[in-house]
């Protein structure tokens, strides 16, 4: 299905800059969020955001003040001139964000992977003009995703965007949520017109890693960033470690390379050329190896033997992943990419034994 959507179209907005959207992730107290909207103007933050109803993973934090916070974004939006958006998660939130004047809504993660509390506020949206960003699911589902914003772009909304905000892991490491690049590149693939903006807060989950997964995500072509920023950070009564101050959001932005995406030059369009015949080169390899993989399933068939064999599986991809690092690619890469391959020729191997 395609998605029927315009420009995000906010007034005062650049179309040829990336957008940035930022504030605190909790709005704490009308001091708190006029202290800090008033330190991003002019650091060229757009749109400022603060979490009015805050979703926590366990009961007993600060869950936001709900309706009484609103009138400080309208506030905000009145001393600053910057757009105000906050997080809606139940048709109330929107009825209520939109009463006070809020110009832009996001969808959270958690409610992206409900499609029932999608659908939700996708026919509470309905009739409405506003611009809607939806967050990645926690789990790292395309397809829930691209449901989501499907659903919301049913119901009408046109101005619509996503947001890379991370996926979660078992295994944390570095990251808060693991970004896993290659999930929002196919969702633009897909979708090349909606704007993708990125959550390097949400991603990092640590304040010294928001400038470098700023650039990242300019260097991979997002429009805009969302950042949490806090005129106390240290003293914030929700994600303080992820959060930075206005000063320093300014020193990230300032030094901030934002790549030329132009799409063709003469010498990209010839190096271009050579990864296209090295793919077709890589796919014709591919395909003489599975012939061989058949053949030895014919062999296999012949001799009853199982189509698995554990020890010659092994020393391939050790044999493998040790010439990869030698050549300077991951063993990781490598050791997946074998993995595929041995998925596909067991898959081939199996139809030709079970025939």
């Amino acid at each position: 299905m395609e998605l029927n959507i315009e420009k995000l179209g906010l007034n005062g907005l650049d179309e040829n800059r990336p957008l940035v959207i930022a504030g605190p992730c909790s709005a704490e107290s009308e001091e708190q969020v006029m202290k800090t909207a008033h330190a991003l103007t002019g650091k060229g933050v757009k749109i400022f955001r603060a979490g009015v109803w805050k979703p926590r993973t366990k009961p007993g934090g600060f869950e936001g003040h709900g309706e009484p916070a609103l009138p400080w974004l309208k506030r905000v939006k009145e001393e600053t001139g910057m757009l105000v958006t906050t997080e809606v998660a139940t048709p109330k939130h929107v009825e209520a964000a939109l009463e006070a004047g809020v110009d832009m809504l996001w969808i959270g993660a958690r409610t992206t992977a409900n499609p029932f509390a999608i659908q939700e506020l996708a026919d509470r949206l309905r009739g409405v003009d506003v611009p809607v960003l939806v967050k990645n699911p926690v789990n790292p589902d395309i397809e829930l995703w691209i449901g989501a914003l499907l659903r919301i772009n049913g119901a009408g909304i046109k101005r619509l965007g996503a947001i890379h905000r991370g996926f979660s892991s078992i295994d944390q490491k570095l990251y808060r949520n693991s970004p896993l690049w290659h999930i929002p590149i196919e969702l633009h693939r897909r979708y090349p017109n909606l704007p993708i903006i990125c959550d390097p807060s949400h991603i990092g989950g640590s304040r010294d890693l928001v400038a470098p997964l700023c650039q990242q995500a300019m260097d991979m072509g997002f429009e805009g960033l969302i950042i949490e920023s806090h005129c106390c950070p240290d003293c914030a009564w929700s994600d303080a470690k992820q959060q930075v101050t206005p000063e320093v959001l300014d020193f990230i932005l300032d030094r901030l390379v934002v790549r030329d995406n132009q799409e063709f030059t003469e010498s990209l369009g010839s190096l271009r050329k050579q990864i296209d015949e090295m793919d077709d080169n890589l796919l014709n390899l591919l395909t003489k190896r599975m012939r061989i993989s058949r053949e030895i399933a014919l062999y296999k068939k012949e001799h009853n033997m199982g189509v698995v064999q554990t020890a010659r599986y092994s020393e391939i991809l050790d044999k493998r992943c040790a010439q990869g690092s030698l050549c300077g690619m991951s063993a990781d890469f490598v050791r997946r990419i074998y993995e595929f391959i041995h998925e596909e020729s067991v898959r081939q191997q199996m139809e030709i034994i079970n025939k």
